[in-house]
């Protein structure tokens, strides 16, 4: 990235200078969009460009799935004991173990053709949905976390404590959901609210001592999580605190109906209106980083905290403002889940929604609509995963092992263009996987 002071200009990122917006022709011009011309798909193939090295991750990831589900599969490995002198056989085998695993996937989590057939018979229509449903109800706390984690990343952090933010906008929630009475649909956004300020207190915690003594964020949230995994433990084992009344287990009293947000239709989980949050949180989230002052600090920040100290900006403010974003965000994929299921609030609740939503801003690049796009690619291996299992045998774990792949390509550019023989480009390809690089 080339020193705007050079120009004249004052501090900013690379992806906002003047006259990179556009693209020109001829030696010396600024880089920029190529039009969208057949040329120019075989050069962005050809080169790798970030798209094209995530869709080619994905499908390394995937072919590297097949080779474990055949692994897995003891008729197959049978099968190809007697390569020797049945390769037909072994081939075959080993094709029907991995389509069939890979259907249940897709069947599980986009469509099924047998729903389709059964509704043209009098079966449900709704059934034919229910799949996609179940991937953007999966997919709705990963899209928020990995938000959390993405505007960290933009201002030139690592926020590693969604999880402990989670639980901040989880006991806001909780609480506001069966302690305070109001109104069916008044209930439910103030909860709402209240579990994005949850979270953002957490988060404003871990900015304002990053900002006043400069303690190094990684550090604090990975220890403010401890400290919230040991809070919500104290506070669903005491019955003077949340512990549901005559319950000896970690457990929160169920939330009022009126507090509850609802599904789409039938029994849940069902996609309904927490996805319809998620989806509204990425769009304010794209508006706040490419369209807003608040936005440009942020960038100008994560590309260069001394050039942003000399162009005026107060760095430690925005550090401070962009954890409590991402604190919110967190508490708001808190929300979805609390409210938007039958079960109540227990110590194992969290999961993995905040740790899942790193990998999700890093394969999204930082970026809303990628982390959207993430969001639902994990969705939709996490809600298909159950049915691949449950269908042919082949074990869940094989998905998680799918989605790490995936984000470790993603990760190593150099990795996918050595498999795969693309080009080498004198700074083509995607940035580093580091705060730093997304900040434009």
């Amino acid at each position: 990235m080339s020193d705007p002071q050079e120009a004249g200009h004052s501090p900013v990122p690379a992806a906002t200078a003047p006259g990179q917006g556009t693209a020109a022709s001829g030696p010396g011009r600024p880089r920029g969009r190529l039009p969208l011309t057949g040329n120019a798909i075989i050069q962005a193939v050809t080169e790798g460009h970030s798209a094209v090295i995530t869709i080619l991750a994905v499908f390394a990831a995937l072919v590297i799935g097949g080779l474990l589900i055949v692994a897995s599969d003891p008729v197959v490995l049978r099968a190809w004991d007697s390569f020797g002198y049945a390769p037909l056989a072994a081939l075959s085998a080993t094709w029907t173990s991995v389509s069939a695993a890979y259907s249940a996937l897709f069947e599980g989590s986009i469509f099924s053709p047998a729903t389709i057939s059964a509704a043209f018979h009098g079966g449900s229509i709704a059934a034919i949905f229910y799949p996609l449903s179940l991937t953007a109800f999966e997919a709705t706390p990963l899209i928020l976390t990995g938000l959390s984690v993405a505007v960290a990343f933009r201002a030139g952090m690592f926020n590693i404590g969604a999880a402990g933010q989670w639980i901040g906008g989880a006991l806001v929630a909780t609480w506001l959901g069966y302690a305070v009475s109001l109104p069916i649909v008044l209930h439910a956004a103030v909860c709402v609210i209240g579990a994005f300020a949850g979270g953002a207190v957490i988060g404003w915690i871990v900015g304002e001592i990053k900002a006043r003594t400069g303690a190094h964020e990684v550090i604090l949230t990975i220890m403010l999580n401890y400290v919230m995994y040991n809070l919500l433990s104290f506070l669903l084992s005491s019955q003077s605190a949340m512990q549901a009344p005559g319950q000896t287990n970690q457990v929160a009293p169920n939330i009022a109906a009126s507090a509850t947000l609802p599904h789409v239709g039938g029994p849940p989980p069902q996609a309904g209106v927490g996805f319809l949050i998620a989806l509204a949180a990425a769009g304010g989230v794209a508006w706040l980083l490419s369209r807003s002052t608040v936005g440009f600090q942020f960038r100008t920040v994560g590309a260069s905290p001394s050039a942003a100290r000399s162009a005026g900006i107060r760095v430690e403010r925005v550090w401070v403002l962009a954890f409590l974003i991402a604190g919110g965000l967190a508490g708001l994929s808190a929300a979805t889940i609390v409210q938007g299921q039958t079960q109540p609030l227990t110590f194992n609740s969290y999961g993995t929604y905040g740790f899942d939503g790193i990998t999700v801003a890093l394969l999204g690049r930082a970026r809303p609509f990628g982390v959207v796009l993430a969001g639902l690619l994990f969705g939709a291996l996490n809600g298909g995963g159950t049915l691949m299992e449950a269908a042919t045998g082949v074990p869940s774990d094989v998905v998680d092992v799918i989605k790490g792949l995936i984000v470790l390509l993603v990760a190593a550019p150099p990795l996918i263009r050595l498999l795969f023989r693309l080009r080498r480009t004198g700074g083509a390809g995607p940035q580093a996987v580091a705060p730093k690089g997304w900040s434009g």
